[in-house]
């Protein structure tokens, strides 16, 4: 990484996805540094803002979705490794809907492209004037040749190195959007089938319309991953990740710098490789990152713990304590790189949050309709 990039690095990324490894919630008391996420230190480059306004609203086609029908389920986490936003447990009651089988993949996205002209988050000039809202006052403007349209891509590291430094194994690329993920260098040839990955939440949204769909809420996403299943880790039950065969692709060996690829992938992975949870529903557990329509907020089933809620949409508003000044939307799932001894986001009822305009090599998302 050049001295320009490294700047704007640290300004955006230092120390994201700082996942603690989790520890049972009754041995000790949750600390500030534990409420960290997978998408932590990320300010926002755009604000709120997208560049859908002129994306006509579609009609939605089933094709290639399932039906989840409604019905009730306890939210939440029902083991002990749950992080302190996965408690309370309470019950949530959903009217049925439809949802995607898979992650919306490269080919349907550049179908969206095509049709559109739509031009993704890591495609666009960063906003100096947003970027400067939400770091120290002070902090001095990058040069202008460093704030060019860029995302945060993967560089694992030959060696071990401290989890609390995510730059270790991120670096900001000029260039890496969802046709190059991983820089310029890259591409996304052969790939029609894999999940479209450097989105935003704004270019997701902007794809839900085009689709005449929607982005899941995070109650129905949770609902969905369960497969049926009550009172479970995962998608597929209770064993353990790395017992019996592959069941998600995740990190096997140790994270960020040894993959035992154990599952058959050392990065992202095609669409429906593994067996798909109850409800036929493929990768729910790993591969990328899922967004949510939900506000996330770090205390929000505390607010809601004595009631029963109907098809919930979230909190109002984003609500952070490790990053106040950062509105956050919640993502869901777990990725590639998810290790068990480092970030068990694929755990069913394992929240995270990033920043709206956050485009990354490991998040993309599915989408539902009612």
């Amino acid at each position: 990484m050049t001295k320009g990039l490294y700047a704007i690095f640290i300004l955006v990324a230092v120390s994201i996805f700082s996942c603690n490894q989790t520890t049972p919630k009754d041995e000790k008391t949750t600390t500030k540094s534990e409420l960290g996420s997978c998408e932590s230190n990320l300010p926002s480059r755009f604000g709120e803002t997208t560049s859908d306004l002129a994306i006509k609203q579609g009609k939605a086609d089933h094709k290639g979705m399932v039906w989840i029908k409604g019905g009730s389920f306890i939210m939440g986490s029902a083991d002990k490794e749950g992080r302190e936003d996965e408690f309370p447990r309470h019950k949530v009651e959903l009217d049925g809907f439809w949802i995607d089988a898979t992650e919306v993949t490269n080919a349907q996205f550049r179908t969206f492209v095509k049709e559109t002209g739509y031009i993704t988050t890591a495609e666009r000039k960063p906003d100096w004037e947003e970027i400067k809202k939400q770091v120290p006052p002070g902090t001095p403007k990058p040069p202008d040749s460093v704030l060019v349209a860029s995302s945060l891509v993967f560089s694992p590291p030959n060696r071990a190195v401290s989890l609390n430094d995510a730059s270790q194994w991120w670096s900001w690329e000029k260039g890496a959007d969802w046709q190059h993920p991983q820089g310029p260098k890259s591409n996304i040839i052969g790939k029609d089938n894999y999940p479209v990955v450097q989105v935003s939440w704004n270019d997701a949204m902007a794809y839900c319309k085009w689709a005449g769909k929607r982005l899941p809420t995070e109650a129905e996403w949770e609902y969905a991953a369960l497969g049926g299943l009550k009172d479970v880790s995962y998608p597929w039950g209770n064993e353990d990740i790395e017992k019996g065969k592959p069941k998600a692709n995740t990190w096997q060996g140790n994270f960020p710098n040894k993959n035992t690829n154990w599952d058959g992938f050392y990065r992202l992975a095609a669409t429906k490789q593994f067996k798909p949870n109850g409800y036929g529903l493929f990768d729910m557990a790993g591969n990328v990152w899922e967004w949510c329509s939900d506000w996330y907020d770090h205390d929000y089933y505390e607010t809601i713990k004595n009631t029963v809620s109907h098809n919930p949409t979230g909190p109002t508003k984003s609500n952070d304590p490790m990053e106040p000044l950062v509105p956050k939307r919640v993502v869901r799932g777990g990725s590639f790189m998810c290790n068990a001894t480092y970030c068990k986001g694929y755990r069913v009822s394992s929240r995270m949050k990033t920043s709206a305009d956050t485009g990354l090599e490991h998040t993309g998302f599915r989408c539902v309709a009612d």
